[in-house]
């Protein structure tokens, strides 16, 4: 790393590992409201009890074209599972995503828990360098630890880097078109399991998954460990 930005992402990486070495020693209070916690995710009494859990069954994705992906997620984004799911993308809180990774494989669906390989999607470079992570890669990595499944971290993306936060369906998925693409050296699993944070309109997800089979995988889902409602 050279120059003002990498001097940036070290400090956040820093600041990261910092954090969570204190959380081991103090564990925070709860990341919904601020209460005391304890256990393994530290949401309190009540915001654990409120967490909005979903079924088994999964939902399907349509691009429109005839391209489908399922998607399962365990909880619904709000709550506890939004605050958990922004304090480990926005605040570097990495610790937590073996407990979010715990909850996942206690629920998963017995249609994404037949082996295959778990691929995160991919975050634009520029706000890897920014973030000093991949939020997906971290949780897709604790999954694949508790779940004893493989890890095929096979796609980059490229492309403009601005948010997808805010966008509708279609501008999102104008706006990855073209972006991803399999890591040079890298080949895609014929069972493939995408993982992301959060599932919100499925574009990236969609988007992902053309990569994948165009490449060569025969099965494509995706988890992700909260939904927005409605979804």
């Amino acid at each position: 790393m050279s120059g003002d930005g990498g001097s940036d992402t070290l400090a956040r990486v820093i600041s990261a590992l910092w954090r969570n070495a204190l959380a081991a020693v103090a564990p925070p209070g709860c990341f919904a409201c601020g209460a005391s916690a304890g256990g393994a995710l530290p949401l309190c009494p009540v915001c654990r009890d409120g967490l909005g859990w979903l079924s088994a069954e999964t939902v399907c994705l349509d691009d429109g074209s005839g391209s489908s992906v399922e998607a399962w997620a365990p909880l619904a984004y709000r709550g506890g599972a939004k605050a958990l799911t922004r304090a480990l993308k926005f605040r570097g809180a990495v610790a937590l995503a073996d407990g979010m990774a715990a909850q996942v494989v206690a629920s998963v669906p017995t249609k994404l828990d037949e082996g295959g390989s778990l691929v995160p999607v991919p975050l634009h470079p520029a706000r890897r360098r920014r973030r000093g992570f991949n939020q997906a890669q971290v949780l897709a990595r604790a999954i694949a630890a508790r779940a004893g499944l493989e890890l095929a971290d096979c796609l980059m993306r490229g492309g403009a880097g601005g948010t997808q936060m805010g966008r509708d369906r279609d501008e999102r998925l104008a706006a990855l078109a073209g972006a991803m693409s399999v890591r040079p050296g890298s080949s895609a699993p014929a069972r493939a399991v995408l993982v992301d944070d959060v599932l919100t309109t499925g574009a990236t997800l969609l988007a992902c998954a053309a990569i994948l089979r165009a490449a060569g995988s025969e099965q494509v889902s995706a988890l992700t460990y909260a939904r927005t409602p409605g979804r």
